[in-house]
């Protein structure tokens, strides 16, 4: 039976070790709650570390332990001391983390600790595919693990894949200063679905794609060599019905049953005139801005003096990585700055700020919640913050304000909420004026709106939804009609070959036989491309034919000494075998003097564009240039041109090309002529671009067209890069 395979940093248990044995404690977390949906027995499998490291349980325990984790749907990621200091509190936590924040000042980029995080990610990767079956679909989660996917897809290419960042993506400026960025992407586009919390994070994300690897992306799609992956916007929701259930049995407690939390809250507001409760609860984080926030508070009572002993700030500050020094810092920081409020402001009967740095049980939390009239929560970064919804979800009198930052990823979904910046200490002073002034039924009527939503898009939803789409894209990736060349196809190809009576080969050079080069000059053959053409040739009733783009010298320069077929400039330019070129005749002289401005005007206005001018053709390059950029030019640019060629010319939207030719000549009208009258029982064709799609309808209904990469195309097959080009001829002579 198929199953879903969830894989986390962190186990959905703790796992204690006793005097004598274990103990399996399950967490209560955000990611816990949304997977339980996901995570049924027999019908999925949770890979990730058990909180536990392998210095502190020998050999002999681990296997059975690993064995009753198994059986409850668990299995366990062995990992030492020093991985976990160098994976998750080094790379992890010391350059993703704040980085990823926008925390530039705080990112540590270690090279052994990204070795340790490439490490840890194979180490996660081996233990899915140690349990994949055929069917199974994988769901990786969050930046302790974003090379994960790319290693399982590498292996299992089979497998449906989708990957969830739980954090922000960067914008393309912040996240380009990381070493290692290239294989960062790569990895996370090992993926077949891609989700963020907010359509910010998703432009981020695609925006980097784009400029550090030039991939083409459609709309919410990359296209890789033989996949396409969605990337899609899943805001993450919370338990509604928990939180709003336990908030209406507390507010049906009777006197003695209620805590003493509840009831020293309850005092403070008895105690004052209009007294009202300003709630602030996050993890001692510096994206949380509790500093700021602290201050903001301290404004407030600057500025409006006539709140004194009115109003109190209560905050719950959680200990987070509390070993590392960056957050020693903002600790010491955040008691500071709370001691001099308080001696700034108290009174006998009064201290404005409470704060309490520990963890709190559910019901003291939801206490919390219900007794503050207003929560503020305004972190300088946050993926999405769900304490902004529990508040929310809470409020089951329909009373209570939020004040929001706009920087949390909840922002875009509780809009009625009172949005702050959360560097703007004047604007968080007025919001809190503004929230404690507001008429109970605007409150009513803003949280009802915000109340509706969660409910709706719960995290059970949330995770439904994730799993819909990604099934959706595994089923449009099993309906396409081109086939990825697999091993056994190759069989089968070379077995065609061998049997044939007469052979042609048709090869595309540039993205075909060679990489792509941002300068074509230095995209040439290397000894085993050129060795793999002569072992072909040297096959009985094997003819072979480049049909290229290029100029007629680099053709003759690299290949004029092979008895091969040679076509320049996309079929305007013909070397028949052992024969002198022959170029096509065109009635238009001096046209390229009217274009050469006319382009010249956009090389100007585009850095990093240049011209190539052939005998028949003009080219526009924009390889090198911002990829965004190069798509508005490149549109402009052909609106332009088409407005002033004539019917005698012909525009050509190649790979990051745009190309102008004299005639109707193309790579079909080529091919058509070097097959002529021959009857060869065995065409093999092979192209990248939108230029050899003109190959690929002019040929015989019985040649076999292979499309090198992703792109829509009429070839019956593709395959991925050049690499497998060349290994698949390779194979054919072997």
């Amino acid at each position: 039976m198929a199953k879903n395979i969830i894989v986390s940093n962190r186990l959905p248990i703790q796992l204690t070790k006793l005097d004598n044995s274990f103990e399996f404690i399950p967490t209560s977390g955000g990611l816990a709650t949304g997977m339980n949906s996901v995570h049924k027995g027999q019908e999925s499998l949770w890979v990730g570390w058990p909180g536990i490291n392998n210095d502190e349980i020998d050999k002999k325990t681990w296997a059975p332990l690993k064995k009753s984790l198994k059986k409850d749907g668990y299995f366990p990621v062995s990992l030492n001391q020093k991985e976990i200091e160098d994976f998750y509190y080094g790379l992890s936590n010391k350059s993703l983390w704040p980085l990823f924040h926008y925390f530039i000042e705080f990112s540590v980029f270690d090279e052994m600790q990204w070795i340790s995080y490439q490490e840890v990610n194979q180490k996660f990767a081996d233990s899915v595919l140690q349990n994949i079956e055929k069917g199974d679909t994988v769901w990786i989660h969050d930046y302790q693990l974003l090379l994960c996917p790319k290693m399982i897809k590498d292996i299992r290419p089979d497998v449906t894949i989708g990957f969830f960042l739980h954090i922000p993506f960067p914008s393309f400026e912040i996240f380009r200063i990381f070493p290692w960025r290239e294989p960062l992407l790569e990895g996370i586009l090992g993926s077949d679905l891609i989700g963020f919390h907010t359509y910010d994070y998703e432009r981020h994300f695609l925006s980097s794609v784009k400029r550090i690897l030039r991939k083409e992306v459609s709309f919410n799609r990359v296209i890789m060599e033989t996949r396409e992956v969605v990337v899609n916007t899943f805001p993450m929701g919370i338990d509604y019905d928990k939180f709003k259930n336990a908030a209406q049995s507390h507010l049906n407690m009777a006197s003695d049953e209620k805590s003493d939390l509840k009831k020293q809250l309850e005092l403070h507001k008895k105690g004052a005139d209009e007294g009202k409760l300003i709630l602030s609860i996050d993890r001692l984080d510096y994206t949380k801005g509790v500093v700021n926030r602290i201050k903001a508070f301290e404004l407030f009572l600057t500025k409006y003096p006539e709140f004194l002993e009115k109003v109190r700030l209560v905050m719950l500050t959680v200990p987070s990585r509390s070993s590392v020094s960056d957050y020693k810092r903002l600790k010491k920081e955040t008691d500071e700055i709370v001691g001099r409020v308080n001696g700034k402001f108290a009174t006998i009967n009064w201290t404005p700020i409470w704060y309490y740095y520990r963890a709190m049980a559910f019901d003291d939390l939801i206490d919390l919640y219900m007794t503050s009239d207003i929560a503020m929560i305004t972190p300088v970064r946050d993926g999405m913050n769900l304490v902004a919804k529990e508040f929310v979800a809470t409020r089951v009198n329909g009373d209570g304000v939020l004040i929001l930052s706009e920087m949390a990823g909840a922002s875009k979904e509780l809009y009625e909420s009172i949005l702050v910046n959360p560097f703007d200490l004047n604007q968080m002073a007025d919001a809190l004026l503004n929230a404690i002034q507001m008429p109970e039924k605007e409150q009513h009527k803003r949280n009802l709106r915000m109340q509706k939503r969660l409910q709706r898009y719960s995290v059970e939803h949330w995770a439904k939804e994730f799993m819909k789409v990604l099934n959706t894209t595994h089923n449009n990736i099993e309906e396409s009609s081109v086939i990825k060349i697999n091993e056994k196809i190759k069989t089968s190809l070379v077995e065609k070959f061998k049997s044939s009576q007469k052979r042609m080969i048709f090869l595309d050079y540039d993205g075909t036989l060679v990489e792509y080069n941002e300068k074509p000059e230095l995209a040439i053959p290397d000894n085993f491309l050129l060795k793999t053409l002569e072992k072909l040739l040297e096959f009985p009733s094997t003819e072979l034919a480049i049909v290229s783009g290029r100029k007629q010298d680099f053709l003759d320069q690299w290949f004029g000494h092979l008895p091969i077929t040679l076509v320049a400039e996309h079929g305007y330019f013909i070397k028949h075998k052992n024969q002198m070129w022959v170029g096509k005749e065109t009635q238009l002289k001096n046209w390229k003097e009217d274009l050469v401005p006319v382009i010249e005007t956009f090389t100007d206005r585009t850095p990093g564009t240049f011209i190539e001018e052939k005998k028949n053709s003009l080219v526009w390059h924009y390889r090198k240039t911002d990829p965004e950029l190069a798509a508005e030019r490149a549109v402009e640019l052909k609106t332009v041109l088409s407005s002033l060629i004539s019917d005698e010319l012909n525009l050509m939207d190649g790979d990051k090309i745009i190309e102008v030719v004299s005639g109707r000549y193309n790579k079909g009208t080529a091919v058509s002529e070097i097959l002529g009258d021959k009857t060869s029982d065995f065409i093999l064709c092979f192209g990248d671009d939108i230029t050899d799609e003109y190959m690929f309808n002019d040929l015989p209904s019985h040649a076999i067209n292979v499309k090198v990469g992703k792109n829509n195309t009429q070839a019956n097959y593709c395959i991925a890069r050049p690499h497998d080009v060349l290994s698949l001829l390779n194979a054919l002579t072997s």
